[in-house]
């Protein structure tokens, strides 16, 4: 590498989640941009101590001592910038996903085009959507008011109109926001981002202006009917979020003042390096942090990015209301123990106070996985209403083709095996084609993504040195043909002359090792015009790395379905987890 393009330029990157926060060091080794190592700590956001400063630093003081080199001072001061002894480093960059779901207020002309506009844009970070206003709206001023009142919001977003269209109704919609902001006391009204008709803009500032606390402008969401461009304004509700945690946690100024003002919600940064890893990509890339604040799903298409963050389905505080979006027993069908609906259900509300307690027996790791596969499950599927009409999928009901997954988050990194992670995200997020897992063991993506406004390249180094855990390649089949008969047939030839040749039957998981590093070609021959991922029917040759669970078929059928049988159910849970390593 050039020594003009790296000079040495050492990066500190802090994640305050709502169980954990982390710090991750970056610096030059040979040349290049390298991960060196990483502090935890427990989360200090909630009380008692209700300042995330105090985390922070016992999450960098964890590093200082892992790594051996000083960062902060004799008063607990970050060193900035690094100094000639090696203390120090030179720039800081920061993820922020704790604190309570921002309470948002959407508002738009039309249900179908611009509301639906917000409710995307407000998706993009962790916001739970109180109330929303629009022209169909049949509630009179005063009770859209009173409305607005009892919502208590931490943000309106506001949208509607095309650029340079009719204005008239969004001033009416105005109007009723400004006046509930009015009769709001002033240290509770709420942050605004206007996203609408620009034409608007010095009128937006007047009526609200001087009744926020916070006021953003971003260019036109739908500046066309048949256009929606949600990248600007969401860059612009990032700034807004981080701006509105300032205001409710202790110690968000002052990591804005380390970052010189390089600090982005979590789930915004994993978005930023989801969009570059899927830059040229001819199939999808999905990325996935099932945290206990929110479960965050990003996933790119050619550099075009889909990013929801959904704090109901998220592992932590939201637990206890997880029944009003799924039942008992969708949940307890993933159990492979026999275990109490009153146990599973008490369990529930136990990880909602405690989000930060692991699982302690065999019965507590069981549901801990089961609610994650649900959670995800429920996630995704919400996720993928959004995603681009155009990208290819072997059926409308599916998720399209995806060539990397890339996962995060407790429940699924922390799986005693590699084969518990995996099947965990193939019941949850049931992929068809051809994809290529990865674990990213010390949720480094989001870190990676905000650095990125430091550093273009450290990201790209760091990456291609091989921070993510490879869990292998899986192909996974969908096929309308009988249970039990062959669906596909597998051969795999290595460099040195060895051949594996499966046939696998519907309704089986299959599992060909392949160690980590190792290279060779893989021979896909679909039967009964199966998909694999290269069409119906359509044989294909193809490179293949190996990975901690070398090459996986899935002919378990999509959508996934179990049995009504709980005893059968669960010893077919059990055997699929044996296949992969148990």
């Amino acid at each position: 590498m050039p020594t003009s393009l790296v000079e040495g330029a050492s990066l500190l990157a802090v994640d305050v989640g709502a169980t954990t926060t982390r710090a991750a060091l970056f610096d030059v080794v040979e040349g290049t941009y390298r991960f060196v190592a990483l502090g935890a700590a427990p989360s200090s956001a909630e009380a008692p101590a209700s300042d995330i400063g105090l985390g922070v630093r016992e999450a960098i003081e964890k590093l200082q001592a892992i790594s051996g080199r000083a960062f902060l001072n004799k008063d607990r001061a970050l060193i900035l910038p690094g100094q000639p002894d090696g203390s120090g480093v030179d720039a800081f960059a920061a993820t922020l996903s704790a604190g309570q779901s921002l309470r948002t207020v959407i508002v738009g002309l039309l249900a179908d085009v611009s509301l639906e506009s917000a409710r995307r844009l407000a998706e993009t970070t962790y916001a739970r959507i109180v109330e929303n206003i629009d022209l169909t709206d049949h509630r009179r001023a005063d009770a859209q008011i009173d409305a607005l009142l009892r919502a208590r919001p931490d943000l309106i977003v506001i949208t509607g109109g095309t650029d340079g269209g009719a204005s008239r109704s969004v001033q009416k919609m105005l109007e009723a926001v400004g006046l509930a902001c009015y009769l709001m006391p002033a240290e509770k009204r709420p942050a605004i981002l206007f996203a609408g008709n620009q034409k608007l803009n010095d009128e937006v500032k007047e009526l609200v202006g001087q009744l926020t606390p916070a006021l953003h402008f971003s260019s036109n969401v739908r500046p066309s009917l048949e256009t929606e461009d949600l990248d600007p304004a969401s860059f612009e509700l990032a700034q807004l979020f981080t701006r509105i945690r300032r205001g409710q946690l202790r110690g968000v100024e002052e990591l804005e003042g380390w970052s010189r003002g390089h600090i982005y919600p979590s789930a915004y940064a994993l978005g930023r390096m989801i969009r570059f890893l899927s830059s040229g990509s001819e199939s999808g890339v999905l990325g996935i942090d099932l945290g206990a604040s929110a479960a965050t799903i990003a996933a790119g298409f050619n550099g075009k990015l889909t990013l929801r963050a959904y704090p109901q389905f998220g592992m932590g505080e939201h637990l206890n209301t997880l029944q009003q979006h799924t039942d008992l027993e969708a949940i307890a069908r993933w159990l492979t123990l026999d275990i109490p609906s009153s146990t599973l259900r008490d369990y529930l509300y136990q990880k909602s106070t405690y989000p930060s307690i692991l699982p302690a027996t065999a019965e507590d790791a069981a549901m801990s996985q089961a609610i994650a596969r649900q959670t995800l499950h429920l996630a995704t599927r919400k996720a993928r209403q959004d995603f681009p009409a155009e990208v290819r999928s072997a059926r409308p009901d599916l998720l399209p083709f995806l060539e990397l997954i890339s996962a995060s988050g407790g429940s699924i990194v922390d799986a005693p095996t590699p084969g518990q992670s995996l099947l965990l995200l193939l019941d949850a997020l049931q992929p068809v084609g051809l994809t290529h897992f990865m674990l990213d063991r010390s949720g480094l993506l989001p870190l990676l993504g905000a650095a990125a406004g430091h550093n273009n390249l450290l990201p790209v180094q760091v990456l291609d040195s091989g921070i993510l855990q490879n869990l292998g390649t899986v192909i996974s089949v969908v096929s309308r043909t009988a249970y039990g008969n062959p669906v596909l047939r597998v051969r795999l030839n290595t460099p040195d002359k060895n051949e594996v040749r499966i046939e696998v039957k519907q309704g089986s998981l299959e599992m060909i090792p392949l160690a980590a590093g190792q290279s060779a070609k893989l021979t896909v021959q679909p039967l009964h015009r199966a998909e694999a991922g290269f069409g119906a029917g359509r044989a294909q040759t193809i490179p293949v790395s190996g990975g901690a669970l070398g090459v996986v078929i899935d002919a378990r059928g999509r959508p996934l379905q179990l049995s009504n049988d709980a005893v059968r159910r669960r010893e077919l849970l059990k055997k699929w987890l044996w296949t992969l390593g148990g």
